[in-house]
């Protein structure tokens, strides 16, 4: 049993931050929920990386400022909410907690934050 206060979090160690550069992203699975992790004006970020539209991977279209776009069909989602900003996609995708500890970028296991 935790005590108050105390970090139950599970926090997955997913690239080094020279690895994920500023307007850069990476693509990872964790426990079979993939996510992609990028690198928004020095801020670490981590969303669900298959698009509410149709499953594209999110992980394999680009970034432009705060936002990530499909390479699918272009849905555009916020990557500090997981909000689906631009058709066609009107659902959100997940958002997962991000720490940086040392050099490395760390993600919350899904279901531990």
């Amino acid at each position: 049993m935790s005590g108050k206060g105390e970090d139950v979090t599970d926090w997955v160690t997913i690239a080094k931050t020279v690895e994920v550069p500023e307007g850069e992203m990476v693509g990872t699975t964790i426990d079979g929920v993939e996510l992609l992790v990028a690198n928004v004006a020095g801020e670490y970020r981590a969303i669900g990386s298959i698009c509410t539209h149709e499953g594209g991977d999110l992980a394999e279209g680009w970034i432009d400022g705060r936002e990530v776009t499909c390479p699918l069909h272009g849905s555009v989602f916020d990557l500090a909410t997981g909000e689906a900003v631009g058709p066609p996609a009107d659902k959100p995708v997940p958002v997962f907690d991000v720490r940086i500890e040392g050099d490395e970028v760390q993600v919350a296991r899904p279901g531990t934050a």
